[in-house]
């Protein structure tokens, strides 16, 4: 049967005014096509991606437009450190500006955040490697929004983001 398996946390570091995405792709090809996905979606965005090579050399593979976002997804890569798994640090945007670029890139698998929350990974390890099983994004719910809540959520979406009309 089986060997062990731990399981431990891994807490994304978010630089200030920053999202991240989070997800797992299968081929080295992976850091190309979503930077061409990122600077496609918006010439604004400032970003960098690191993606951790399961296989050959087993590289963390990086690029990006903004030294400081690309340093800050490296940095997570590493402490992450799971097969195949990437990680895209993104400024002056949001991740649902890309998010379905980033979804139809055809070697991601799945995503697991896209969040400016504070971020952890739940992280498998074996004798094999390691592997992500799930996040914990933000905080636990604290109650039900009532109508003030309503109010305040459409007037966020409308007046302030922009994203409603």
């Amino acid at each position: 049967m089986a060997e062990n398996l731990n399981i431990g946390i891994v807490q994304v570091d978010i630089p200030e005014d920053a999202n991240v995405i989070v997800g797992q792709s299968h081929f080295i090809k992976t850091v190309e096509d979503l930077y061409e996905a990122m600077v496609t979606a918006s010439p604004c965005f400032e970003f960098g991606i690191a993606f951790c090579e399961a296989s050959g050399d087993c590289l963390i593979r990086h690029d990006g437009n903004n030294a400081e976002m690309e340093q800050a997804a490296v940095e997570n890569a590493k402490r992450i450190n799971a097969g195949h798994v990437f990680i895209i640090v993104m400024r002056k945007g949001y991740p649902i500006n890309v998010l379905n670029r980033i979804k139809d890139t055809q070697e991601v698998c799945r995503i697991f955040a896209a969040t400016a929350n504070p971020l952890q990974l739940l992280v498998a390890e074996s004798e094999q490697g390691r592997g992500v099983l799930g996040v914990i994004d933000g905080f636990t719910t604290k109650g039900v929004e009532d109508e003030k809540g309503q109010e305040w959520r459409r007037m966020l979406l409308r007046d302030i983001i922009g994203y409603k009309r």
